[in-house]
This record gives structure tokens, sequence and C-alpha cells, in this order.
């Protein structure tokens, strides 16, 4: 049967086969093209994408369940990581390499690490590879990744106060824009819209669609509505509370009121008929 699989340092939800005495909560070994390594069975049974986001390389399958010894020597394995870790960031300044390590994978059989890091431009880290092999006896594998990728391995706390969300749940990476921040009439100040990573905030995307559809009814800024209280100008709109600031009156004698959008009505005639501005 099919079940969903998550392993430890990612919320990255893999599909592979099970047997049917498998329970969800069951930590399992896999053989990932990693090598053996342990991980969780989350669900199963779950409802798949109609398309797998596993890329061509992600091949994952079902070994054994896990026992006490090998969890335990998994849990050991944190110690090994560690000790790669500060190896390779001391034989990365003893080489002049510039290149940053995010974090370090090793298989449950201790045979193979998998270094993952950072770097602006292309790193020849040959001899590197061939000093870390011969120091800690495994193969060594370096993956460069990119700066989201970097966040969910390290983890980190957002704006929110919150754990980011590729560390806590997100599967995978949509497509963020400015135009999602400009949707939302957020500040385009970098420092607000960015993550940890540096890149656009992932959440910009979760609400997006209800941002779009109400911008669709509210009146435009600068337009001419009517109100219960008379003709007036939008000033701004509340998109989330859909309520429209209006100012009532001319420049020299006027106040600012706010409405609902239901008791707006939108002067359609009068604002088609101002002539357009020549850039």
């Amino acid at each position: 049967m099919d079940a969903l699989i998550t392993f430890s340092n990612s919320p990255v939800g893999h599909f592979i086969e099970i047997p049917e005495e498998v329970k969800a909560g069951t930590i399992v070994v896999v053989e990932s093209p990693r090598g053996l390594e342990l991980a969780k069975v989350v669900k199963i049974n779950p409802a798949k994408p109609e398309e797998d986001s596993d890329d061509e390389g992600e091949k994952i399958s079902f070994v054994k369940i896990a026992t006490e010894a090998e969890i335990k020597t998994d849990k050991e394995n944190l110690k090994v990581r560690d000790q790669i870790k500060e190896k390779t960031n001391q034989l990365i300044r003893e080489l002049g390499l510039e290149m940053k390590i995010s974090g370090v994978d090793v298989t449950l059989d201790k045979s193979k690490a998998s270094i993952y890091f950072t770097a602006e431009n292309r790193v020849d880290f040959r001899e590197l590879v061939k000093n870390l092999a011969a120091i800690f006896k495994m193969r060594i594998e370096l993956r460069q990744i990119g700066s989201r990728d970097e966040t969910r391995i390290m983890g980190g706390f957002g704006l929110c106060g919150k754990e980011c969300c590729c560390k806590q749940f997100l599967t995978d990476f949509e497509h963020v824009s400015v135009k999602m921040a400009k949707n939302q009439n957020l500040s385009l100040n970098p420092t607000k819209i960015s993550g940890l990573c540096g890149r656009l905030l992932c959440c910009l995307g979760y609400e997006n669609d209800h941002y779009v559809e109400t911008n669709k009814l509210m009146p435009k800024v600068g337009s001419t509505v009517e109100t219960p209280l008379g003709e007036g100008k939008v000033l701004y709109n509340d998109l989330l509370k859909r309520i429209v600031q209006v100012r009532i009156g001319d420049e020299s004698n006027y106040e600012v009121k706010n409405f609902e959008l239901s008791q707006i009505k939108q002067n359609k005639d009068k604002n088609e008929a101002k002539p357009k501005r020549e850039a």
C-alpha cells in the first residue's frame, strides 16, 4: 500500500510503497539516492497529486521497520554530522574556498555523508572532498543549494515570530511575486516583504487569490462614488474588512468617512468621463 513519509530535516513528503503491517507514525528504514536513511510514516494511503512532485533522481524505497538500535544509531549520527560540519568549515578556511555549509546528512551505516552548501560562484571543491574522505573514511558528496533550501535546512523564525513555513510544513516552493505584495497594499520595502532567505515571503501567496478577487469588487482609489452621505472620492480600500475610506466635500471643506462596500455605489459614468492624462 502507499504511504507518505518525511525525513527529520525536512517537511517535504515522499510517496513510497510499504507492507500492510506498517502503521502511521512508524519509523522505517528506506533506501534513497543518499543511501540507507530513517524516515517517519506520516500517512497511510494518502491522496496523491496529479503529477508527482519528486524529481527523477529522488527514488525512495521501503527496506524495513527500524529497530530500537537503528533509531539509537541515527541519533548518535547527529554527533558525526556536527564533527563533519566543523571539520569542513575548518578546511574551507584553510583552502580559501568561497562557500558556506548549510547542513550535513549521514547515512545510517555511516558509509556516506552529504554536505549541503551555498556559494556565489562556482567552487572547485575536489581537494576538500579528498581530505574529508581521508579523515572520515566514508564517501563524501557536496551539493550546492539555493537560499530557500538553505533556510529550510537551517531553520529560523520569520517576521511573524513563528518558525519558517518551509521548515514547518511547506512541501514545495510556490512562485511568489512583487505583484502579490502590491495586491495586498503592502509596503514594498525589501526588509518588510523578504524572509530569512532574502527572497520574497512565501506567505504572500497564501491569501493572494482572496485579495485579487476582492480588488475586483472595490472601487479604484481616486474614483468618485456615491455614499449615504453624498458623493465623495475614494482615498483607501481595506481589502480584508471590505471598508472604503471616502473624502466627502471639496478640498477646502471636507470630512473623511469609512463605509462598508455594500453602502457604496460606484459612479461609473463620471469616472469613465474623465479624460486620460497624456504621459
